[in-house]
């Protein structure tokens, strides 16, 4: 993918939270690209800043959040920086965003329809009986029945797969290049879940936009994505294909991520053992160390911060041991 330009290019990025001891370090030198057409999933657990990234590259950090180093390109231009008129110019028209809670989306007091047809309205010039047009054939693509009915309905009336739906019905309403994700079906039971997903994917493909699926679900990532990022404690531990990282996991983290993924008994064969540090905490040197069987008794992975590199397997990996026999690496810290 080398040799095509980037749509997105996010470079050393870095986001911290003001508080009265000094800033805190919530994402740490994240650096992607994200190119025309393709599905990049990011990955990992709660508070590892995976939305966080994204919300950055939206102009939508929340307050007491700001970016303080670091570069976000879209088709080249810069986005840091960028005044928040020229930011809500972008977004919906150049970048949509699919939320975990649709809730956060729709307004609760407004009919679904007309939400969706200021959605529209908003980067087109269309009169409201054109919007709404537009906004039944979008509700009808994502599979919502009856669209010129159930757009008259206000959100509570919807169930929670429709909502989330009508939420990637608004966010493709002006055809971005790029769509984000995040946790889009994380509150859905498994069929819903599946359903959204199928809809989602179908949206997309109709428009070829890329996107962004934010997720703790490395399932899900297989099924979808055909490259994906490994984040912990706001840095990117292992990147690359779906297939280089499923089958060649070099990084104990994501060694552990797919060991610990449910058996077809629905059981979990194998847990991390402690939790995610403080972002006021992190190890000096590799941030999963204390969790991590390979670091024990070695003080190279307390001391010093290992670099996301490329390697044999082709995916690129934070571990100073990465090169090390993948399939070994937890074996040999838990002997």
């Amino acid at each position: 993918m080398t040799d095509r330009n980037p749509l997105l290019r996010v470079d050393d990025l870095e986001v911290v939270a003001s508080t009265p001891d000094g800033d805190v370090v919530l994402v740490d030198g994240v650096s992607f690209e994200v190119f025309e057409g393709e599905v990049l999933c990011i990955v990992g657990e709660s508070g590892s800043g995976k939305s966080l990234t994204m919300l950055a590259v939206m102009g939508l950090l929340p307050v007491g959040l700001r970016v303080s180093r670091g570069s976000i390109q879209w088709r080249g231009r810069e986005l840091v920086g960028l005044r928040d008129r020229e930011m809500r110019q972008l977004r919906g028209r150049d970048i949509g965003m699919v939320f975990q809670d649709p809730m956060t989306s729709l307004n609760p007091l407004r009919r679904v329809g007309n939400q969706l047809a200021e959605a529209v309205r908003l980067h087109q010039r269309v009169s409201r009986r054109e919007a709404l047009e537009r906004v039944h054939g979008l509700l009808r693509r994502v599979g919502v029945p009856q669209p010129e009915t159930r757009a008259k309905a206000y959100p509570h009336q919807w169930s929670g797969g429709m909502r989330q739906r009508a939420v990637i019905a608004m966010a493709m309403a002006n055809d971005p290049a790029l769509l984000i994700a995040d946790e889009p079906t994380t509150a859905l039971d498994v069929t819903i879940q599946a359903q959204v997903m199928r809809s989602l994917a179908e949206v997309r493909a109709s428009r070829g936009s890329a996107l962004v699926l934010i997720t703790h679900d490395l399932g899900l990532a297989a099924e979808n994505a055909s490259r994906m990022l490994i984040m912990y404690s706001g840095r990117i531990v292992e990147s690359g294909s779906v297939r280089e990282v499923f089958d060649h996991p070099t990084h104990p983290y994501t060694q552990g991520l797919l060991k610990s993924l449910l058996t077809g008994n629905g059981e979990r064969a194998f847990a991390i053992p402690g939790n995610p540090p403080s972002p006021r905490d992190r190890p000096e040197g590799c941030a999963f160390a204390p969790r991590c069987p390979v670091a024990a008794g070695r003080a190279e992975c307390f001391e010093h911060r290992p670099v996301l590199q490329l390697r044999a397997t082709g995916a690129s990996s934070a571990c100073h041991f990465a090169d090390s026999p993948s399939a070994e690496l937890i074996e040999e810290g838990a002997r």
